[in-house]
């Protein structure tokens, strides 16, 4: 049994060390693949042709030194011990938040973020003080429904006290299959009120864009949160209502995206411009292919400004650099993450899949991205004791609170669309 463990962790091992033509075949024909890979005798002649020495040999003698002489002999987990290889191999590679290994269970986690639902109570919750906070109950979701409101703090999730829990393991509790219930205890500061609220859970689609007008002003804020599935009809639709609404300028608000998907990308950009290009695509052997600006945006002309900081990654900075390559409109805040990557998912037999980083993208003028990021127009910090704000939170300000919130590259952006009231 023990040798069949070795065999498959070396199979496995190969797999990822190989060129990318073998990777470019693996999602395809995975069993032809294995076959050609097990006749391989040596990590050095899997290595031939690439001018490159794997030390495979030093790492399968490490493998066996581990399985026969470490003496936590319930801890010799074979699948454990491959993942946590393969995601040290993986982090050496220096592509970091981008090229990624992910786990059966990780997989389909990140299948649900990209499509924008999950099954919960619909809610978004942040950490405040080092408690969980209700930012806002989705419109129409099991939260709105039960009476949760913006503000609630949360004390215990089924009947657990949550005061030692992270913001993540507070997250996981109240997630759950659609149809359980949990019970949530708050506190709710504007009314000096301990509540207790029984929820079933549901289906929740996540939008990935929200907006609102910025009180006592002409100009609307919309956040988008992620480039998901739908977030190009989100954003049209969102556009759309601002104008009705009498918006004569757009703060487009990218802080903590943390990227998506790459056509969703494009065709947000192509609301905010005419004509031209969005980004740049070049390939391990230097050639580039562009990506065009869709027709037909609906907001190419209102003034625009957008805010970015250190969590805006991959997409986001396809966006912001389109912007300003085409000096559309100006980027405040602080330098993004430097992403610049394609992925590509290989999935592996057992459901597990390397999300690898193919090529990488440029801005529409040919600027590298990734580990540089994009620098902004203004450079503004938020304070440390800041929350920037948000639309869900917006809608119940006067433009007094917005002055007053601290959120220094909010106020940044309308000083520089000229959006406040004078005097």
């Amino acid at each position: 049994m023990r040798g069949f463990v070795q065999k498959t962790f070396l199979v496995l091992i190969v797999l990822l060390l190989m060129s990318t033509a073998f990777g470019a075949g693996l999602a395809a024909a995975n069993a032809p693949l294995l076959a050609d890979v097990l006749a391989v005798p040596s990590g050095r002649q899997a290595a031939e042709g690439t001018g490159q020495e794997t030390g495979f040999d030093t790492l399968l003698q490490a493998w066996r030194l581990v399985q026969e002489r470490f003496i936590d002999r319930d801890d010799l987990d074979a699948a454990r011990l491959e993942y946590a290889a393969i995601k040290g191999m993986v982090d050496a590679l220096g592509d970091d938040g981008h090229t990624v290994f992910l786990t059966p269970e990780e997989l389909e986690q990140r299948r649900t973020n990209i499509a924008g639902k999950f099954y919960g109570i619909g809610a978004l919750l942040e950490e405040r003080d080092g408690r969980p906070v209700i930012v806002a109950p989705f419109v129409g979701s099991p939260a709105e429904v039960a009476g949760i409101k913006s503000g609630d703090i949360i004390l215990e999730v089924d009947g657990e006290d949550v005061s030692s829990w992270s913001l993540s393991e507070v997250i996981d509790h109240v997630r759950g299959d659609e149809g359980t219930r949990v019970v949530l205890t708050i506190l709710r500061p504007a009314e000096g009120q301990q509540l207790t609220f029984a929820i079933t859970r549901g289906e929740v689609k996540v939008p990935s864009v929200t907006w609102a007008m910025v009180p006592g002003t002409r100009a609307a804020l919309i956040r988008l949160a992620r480039f998901s599935a739908d977030s190009g009809d989100e954003m049209r639709a969102a556009l759309r209502q601002a104008r009705a609404a009498g918006a004569t300028a757009l703060i487009l608000d990218l802080r903590g995206n943390p990227g998506g998907l790459l056509s969703q990308a494009i065709k947000v950009t192509s609301q905010f411009l005419e004509d031209g290009n969005v980004l740049q695509r070049e390939d391990f052997d230097g050639k580039r292919q562009v990506y065009p600006v869709e027709p037909h945006g609906r907001a190419p002309d209102l003034p625009l400004a957008i805010l970015i900081d250190a969590g805006s990654a991959s997409s986001s900075e396809i966006l912001a650099g389109a912007i300003q390559d085409h000096e559309r409109g100006v980027l405040i805040g602080e330098t993004t993450y430097g992403t610049g990557t394609i992925l590509e998912t290989f999935t592996l037999d057992d459901g597990s899949a390397l999300v690898l980083g193919t090529s990488q993208w440029l801005t529409a003028n040919g600027r590298l991205i990734r580990k540089q990021g994009i620098a902004p127009d203004v450079a503004v910090e938020l304070p440390d004791d800041a929350h920037p704000l948000n639309p869900d939170t917006m809608k119940d300000m006067s433009l007094d609170d917005v002055l007053s919130s601290g959120d220094t590259q909010l106020l940044e952006a309308l000083t520089e669309l000229n959006a406040l009231p004078e005097g």
